[in-house]
This record gives structure tokens, sequence and C-alpha cells, in this order.
């Protein structure tokens, strides 16, 4: 596990449903509009949110007592996996049985905080089964791969794909070692697939260090990137502006509320745009929120049932 202080329950260990099936269905519409939410001057948060335990209806319940705005910007559904067919030898996406609910009741689990104007991205993670973002073979596989993530976009309305290179066991099942490639190519096709919508990193693993290849630098490509390393302190190296990049990060009711206070008054005294958290549950978090958005915003945050 390429990890300091993280304690992800990968999302593997609950894949009991069948992959779900991705045809493309026309664009998801997200229902009502989103209505404005009120103005926050600050980073954008970020909750990364456990579905296997979690509701994400819970980053919603947060809000900042100056002012009413949104503590957090960016919602996480961790997550589906890259799995691999041994029969047909490709990668595809899989849905274990908690993300196939969130998916299939998008009207109560994603509509509600994208009316509130928070944007919601599906992360994608390794399965232990040696498919990976850095081993596609050719430029046609790794853009089979980045169709089937931007129909899964479209058809559950959501706002964008983030990519988690763990847990991927490259060499499993036969496959291949990273290449310098098929990371490129993947992010290339799906940026042209979904030119309006996130596309974060994670920023671990082989993928995150291949990001240049035959004169193209996908870079730019990505809206955010964030470190890995919860209770920390990390610059993501990827060529983005600091508006774009969050080197905190930090465990909601884990880090602690000084490390949390610490990380997020450097965050703004050094200038960086986002600040990511992980595993938002549904207690009440508000001291631990709190810790950051005084901070980031100047006001306490507001939990409401």
């Amino acid at each position: 596990m390429f990890t300091l202080v993280r304690s992800r329950v990968r999302t593997a260990a609950l894949a009991l449903s069948a992959v779900a099936a991705l045809a493309f269905s026309g664009t998801a519409t997200t229902g009502a509009a989103a209505a404005p939410a009120p103005a926050k001057q600050g980073p954008t948060s970020v909750a990364y949110v456990e579905v296997n335990n979690n509701s994400m209806r819970n980053v919603g319940k947060y809000t900042l007592a100056n002012g009413g705005g949104n503590v957090f910007d960016v919602a996480v559904v961790f997550a589906a996996n890259i799995n691999y067919d041994t029969a047909t030898k490709a990668a595809y996406l899989h849905f274990n049985e908690n993300v196939q609910r969130v998916l299939d009741n998008a009207a109560t689990e994603i509509r509600p905080l994208q009316r509130k104007g928070i944007k919601v991205v599906l992360s994608v993670l390794g399965n232990h089964q040696g498919a990976g973002f850095a081993n596609f073979p050719s430029q046609q596989a790794a853009s089979a791969f980045a169709k089937q993530l931007s129909d899964a976009v479209a058809k559950y309305g959501l706002d964008g794909i983030d990519f988690d290179d763990e847990y991927a066991e490259y060499g499993n099942n036969g496959t291949g070692q990273p290449n310098d490639s098929s990371f490129v190519h993947l992010v290339t096709a799906l940026r042209a697939n979904m030119p309006d919508k996130i596309i974060s990193l994670y920023n671990i693993g082989p993928a995150a260090s291949r990001l240049s290849y035959g004169g193209v630098d996908v870079s730019s490509r990505f809206d955010y990137a964030w470190n890995p390393y919860y209770g920390t302190w990390q610059v993501p190296r990827v060529a983005l502006p600091k508006s774009r990049l969050s080197p905190a990060a930090v465990e909601i009711g884990r880090t602690s509320r000084s490390t949390v206070a610490s990380l997020a008054r450097r965050t703004v005294s050094e200038g960086y745009g986002v600040y990511l958290t992980y595993n938002l549950d549904g207690n009440d978090r508000s001291a631990d929120v709190s810790a950051f958005t005084r901070e980031l915003y100047g006001s306490d945050a507001v939990y409401t049932p």
C-alpha cells in the first residue's frame, strides 16, 4: 500500500456485483438547474466519501456560518474499479454494489448536491487484477476505456472522473508492466470525450509519474491534482497553477484538528487553491470541518442533519 497515514478501505473488498452496463444512452440530465450557492471566497474544498459505508448526501450537510455557502465544492464517489477480463484481455469499468447503488439512486444521492452547486466526480481505482491506467497495450485500448468512463459520466449525470492508480498489481493475469504511453493516451482520449467535465489526479502510482509521451504532456488536461498522503503537506509534481493543486490532505476525524488547521493556514499563506479531505462520514463532524474552514474562509462550519 502506498501510504503514510491513510486508512482507505479498498472498494474491491465489496466488489460483489456484476459489471455495470455502460452502453451510451445519451447525456443524462441533472434534474433542476443548480441553484447558485452563496458566494464563498477561498480555496476549493474536496470531500472523498467511502460509499461502501457512507452516503454522498453528507457532503451537502455542511455550510459556512458566515454567509451560508457550501463548505465543500467537489464531492468524490470513492470508488469504481478498473477490472480485467481474462477472456477478452481487456480492462473494463466495474461498480461494486455500493457504487452501483449510489449511481442508480442519483436522484437522491447526487442531484441534491449538484442543485446546491457541488460537483460530483467518480473516482476510479485498481482492483488487484493487473489492469491499471498505466499499462494499456495500445492507444486503441486506452481510448476504449476512456469511452467507458465518459459514457458512465453521461449516463449517470456526473461531473467528471478522478484517477487513483493504486491496487492495480500490474502483471497479474498476464498483464503488462506500466509503460510510458498508456496514461497519456487515456487522459488525452478522455479529455476529448468530455471537454467540459472535471478530470482530477490523485497523485500516486505509476500513472502519476507518466504524464508525458511522444511530445504530449497531459498535465494541463487535468483540472486538479492532490497530495494522496493524509496528514501531510506535499506539492503534486504536476504542471498546473497553484490554484489547481492541493498540497494539503487530511482525513476527517483522524488527522488532528491542529494539523488540519495548520495545513489550511499553509494552503492560504502559500497561495494554493485546493484543500483535500477524505472519509467524510454521517456523524456531525462540524468541529473537525471548522478546523479548516476557519483558516480557509474565516468562518465556522455548520452541520445540518
